[in-house]
C-alpha cells in the first residue's frame, strides 16, 4: 500500500514539473504578438523593418504626430533650430514615419514639420508608403549638423531647418516648418547655371525629355498628385528657378 501511494505521489509531481515546464516554453498569447522589433518602445528613424513587425504593431500606430519632447529639442536646438528662427518649439511637430527605401525596403523615417500642416504631411507619406514609392532617406537635418548641402547630397528627404532661400534674404519655407524636399540629389534646385545640391547636376536639365533619372518628380509622380492635392505649389512649376524636390505650404 506504501509503495502505491508513494509511486503515486511521484508519478503527480512529475507530471505537474512536466506541465509547468511545457507552460513555461509556451508564450503567453500577448507576448506572441508582439513585434521582433519593439517599434512603439525601442523606435529610431533608420531601421528596417519587415511586413510581420508592421501588421503587428499596426500601421497606424506607425505614422504618428508627436510633440517637440525635451530630448527632441536638445537634438535640434542650435542645429535646425537657432536663435530668430521664426516658430517656436510649440509650433513644430515631431513625426514618426514609414517609407520605401532605395531597394525597396521598410524603413522607419522622421520629420520635424510645422503644426498647421503635421495631419495633411503624415497622411501623404502614409498613402506613398501604400503605394510602394521610393524614398531613399528621411532623416533630420540635425543629422548632418543642420547642413542643407549636405542633407540634400545624400538625398535625404526633410523638412524644417532655419534658413535662407538660396541666394537671398528672405527666409525659406523650410525655416517655418512648411515646405518638404523629396528626394533632393535627383530633383535638384537650378537656378541657370547654379544647381544645388552639385552631385544633382546630372540630373538637373533636360529633364522633359529624359528617361534616366532615378526617382524623379515630375506632374505625373505620385508625390506631385498627392502634395498639390493637399494644397501644396510645386517648385518644378515656378519660372525663373526650378526645385524640383520642393513642395510649400501657404503659411
Amino acid at each position: 500500500m506504501k509503495k502505491n501511494t508513494l509511486f503515486i505521489a511521484t508519478f503527480f509531481i512529475t507530471t505537474v514539473l512536466l506541465t509547468g515546464i511545457l507552460l513555461m516554453a509556451i508564450p503567453l498569447k500577448s507576448e506572441a504578438n508582439k513585434p521582433r522589433i519593439r517599434l512603439l518602445h525601442d523606435w529610431e528613424p533608420g531601421l528596417i523593418i519587415d511586413e510581420t513587425d508592421v501588421n503587428m504593431t499596426g500601421l497606424n500606430r506607425l505614422f504618428l504626430v508627436c510633440d517637440i519632447d525635451n530630448n527632441m529639442w536638445e537634438r535640434i536646438n542650435g542645429k535646425s533650430w537657432r536663435k530668430g528662427c521664426p516658430v517656436g518649439r510649440r509650433e513644430l511637430c515631431y513625426l514618426r514615419l514609414l517609407h520605401r527605401n532605395a531597394k525597396g525596403q521598410i524603413q522607419t523615417g522622421e520629420m520635424v514639420v510645422n503644426r498647421k500642416i503635421a495631419e495633411r504631411v503624415t497622411s501623404i507619406f502614409k498613402e506613398l508608403y501604400l503605394q510602394n514609392y521610393r524614398i531613399e532617406s528621411i532623416f533630420l537635418v540635425d543629422n548632418y549638423g543642420g547642413d542643407d548641402e549636405k542633407s540634400m547630397a545624400a538625398n535625404n528627404t526633410s523638412c524644417f531647418n532655419y534658413r535662407r532661400v538660396e541666394g537671398s534674404a528672405k527666409l525659406s519655407k523650410h525655416a517655418y516648418g512648411m515646405a518638404i524636399d523629396i528626394n533632393p540629389k535627383y530633383n535638384p534646385y537650378v537656378r541657370g547655371k547654379k544647381v544645388s545640391p552639385e552631385n544633382g547636376r546630372k540630373y538637373a536639365f533636360n529633364r522633359e525629355v529624359r528617361k534616366d533619372i532615378p526617382y524623379e518628380i515630375d506632374r505625373n509622380d505620385m508625390a506631385y498628385k498627392l502634395f498639390t492635392k493637399a494644397g501644396a505649389t510645386w517648385g518644378g512649376n515656378w519660372k525663373t528657378m526650378k526645385d524640383y524636390q520642393h513642395f510649400q505650404f501657404p503659411s
